[in-house]
């Protein structure tokens, strides 16, 4: 299949033209605006040339208008884009476009100076966003691009070895943007807000992506501050929002600290959205319940990564359940196996194993990486879940979140959750850390609500009352702030370190 679109995006935009695409910081644009963008910035990145032929093109674009453009003009010259992160410090930026062999990188202007040197010590050229919008040559011819073409490179977290890039074609794109489309019944009338960074799978195809795909409207904001977000959810016509775990923790701290005639609007502007959803990080049962009585709104679990886009996700008509993220989505197959990749019975625990259309091709220039993370087609998630009446519940990571103490495999996220509940908690996070006598020892890490007064054996007791003797911390540590990702991810293995330092 032959195509002059990214993934069918510009086809798609022709159709609706004068309808709204993006609100960002400037104002409104089209969809209209959109594709005159993007042909443009092709036609500059192509300089002449027939095709970019895969060339990899980094950029550190503010949320808005000039992100689509470059990155949709980065796919109609035929290249392929590679995000980076607004957040990362240089040395970051500086890895992601080495490691990406980035041929050329551009940036907006208020953030071309973190790049600059990067560009200048590796020689490669270095475009603001607005010369990217200068006239290229008129009428410029563009590439076909092949369904299977390489089309966006995202970076992992790199929470257990150093980030690898991601590849995804086309193809792979357009599988996991149709699921959603079709499981969250996106439409031209929908609107979204985005908060989420643009470097990343939830922000850029949960979100951005699957508006555009489907003519609806989708306001960027620049980052996420709780007050704003509230006054658009109160004030705007929204009918989608899309977060993580810690939006949602912020946003009802926001709320609490209203008076309550603005509570009563804020809560009234949230009942008139469709669909709210949370991802990227397990959602506490605490903050679901206390979200629901906020907004009326059971929150959407669902489950994914940036090697497979969504895989799971509890439906948008049907039963919730808390603590579960739902069935496999439309084209995805998914299975559970044990350490010796044989199928487990329902309600046993096992590795995800996931394969379909948007699975991604390979870990750019890793081959013994990408061969080691497929069996038979299959991709090994690396997350272990168990399956009840056909809703999963993700237990945690093999490495980090399944926990091996004295002869007993232990859930952190389920410990995690029961510590939660506790009335002077307010997040927590649980870890192995080695020990010679019971081979990983439990070990948490809380942050206490403001004023808070609670000792580590008072904690121990309280839950050993709740939980059994094996999975009561060992360890307990105070902290102000779990460490966490440009997502939002509590960082395990930096958490893991609060426990080498002395008490």
């Amino acid at each position: 299949m032959m195509e002059r679109s990214p993934p069918g995006l510009v086809d798609r935009a022709l159709k609706c033209r004068e309808r709204t695409a993006l609100i960002d910081v400037a104002g409104a644009y089209t969809y209209a605006d959109l594709v005159r963008g993007s042909q443009a910035a092709a036609a500059r990145l192509l300089e002449g040339a027939a095709d970019l032929a895969e060339a990899r093109v980094a950029f550190l674009v503010e949320p808005g208008f000039d992100y689509v453009v470059a990155q949709w003009g980065i796919w109609l010259a035929g290249g392929v884009a590679v995000p980076l992160a607004v957040s990362h410090p240089p040395p970051e930026l500086a890895y992601t476009i080495t490691d990406s062999d980035a041929s050329m990188v551009i940036a907006s202007a208020t953030l071309i100076d973190r790049v600059r040197s990067i560009c200048d010590a590796a020689g490669l050229p270095c475009l603001t966003t607005d010369e990217l919008g200068e006239d290229g040559p008129k009428n410029a011819a563009l590439p076909e691009l092949a369904a299977e073409r390489r089309a966006m490179i995202l970076y992992t977290s790199g929470t257990t070895s150093r980030p690898k890039g991601v590849v995804s074609t086309h193809a792979n794109i357009r599988a996991q943007v149709e699921t959603l489309v079709d499981a969250w019944e996106w439409g031209p009338n929908d609107h979204v807000l985005l908060v989420l960074p643009l470097h990343h799978v939830h922000g850029i195809i949960n979100v951005l992506t699957c508006a555009l795909w489907s003519g609806a409207r989708c306001t960027m904001h620049r980052g996420f501050e709780a007050e704003a977000v509230w006054t658009v959810l109160a004030e705007d016509d929204l009918t989608l929002f899309m977060a993580v775990p810690t939006v949602y923790s912020k946003l009802i701290g926001c709320w609490e600290a209203a008076p309550a005639e603005r509570r009563e609007d804020l809560s009234n502007g949230c009942r008139r959205l469709r669909l709210m959803v949370s991802g990227s990080a397990a959602l506490p049962v605490t903050v679901l319940d206390r979200w629901r009585s906020i907004s009326g709104h059971t929150l959407l679990e669902r489950y994914g990564m940036t090697e497979i886009g969504m895989a799971l996700s509890n439906p948008l008509r049907g039963e919730r359940r808390p603590g579960h993220v739902g069935a496999p989505l439309p084209g995805v197959e998914v299975r559970l196996v044990d350490e010796l990749g044989d199928p487990v019975p329902e309600g046993s625990p096992g590795e995800i194993r996931i394969r379909g259309a948007s699975v991604f091709s390979e870990y750019w220039r890793r081959p013994e990486a990408t061969g080691e993370a497929f069996v038979d087609g299959w991709f090994r998630t690396g997350d272990v879940a168990q399956v009840s009446d056909g809703y999963y519940r993700i237990l945690g990571r093999s490495s980090v979140d399944i926990l091996k103490s004295g002869g007993y495999k232990i859930s952190a996220l389920e410990i995690e959750e029961v510590l939660r509940t506790h009335p002077e908690v307010t997040e927590c996070a649980v870890v192995g850390v080695e020990d010679e006598e019971w081979g990983e020892r439990v070990s948490a890490a809380l942050v206490l609500r403001a004023g808070a007064s609670l000792s580590e054996g008072e904690l121990r007791q309280w839950a050993s009352e709740r939980l059994a003797s094996y999975k009561v911390p060992r360890d307990v540590f105070f902290t102000a702030e779990l460490p966490r990702n440009a997502m939002g991810k509590v960082t395990k293995l930096e958490v893991k370190k609060l426990f080498a330092a002395p008490f």
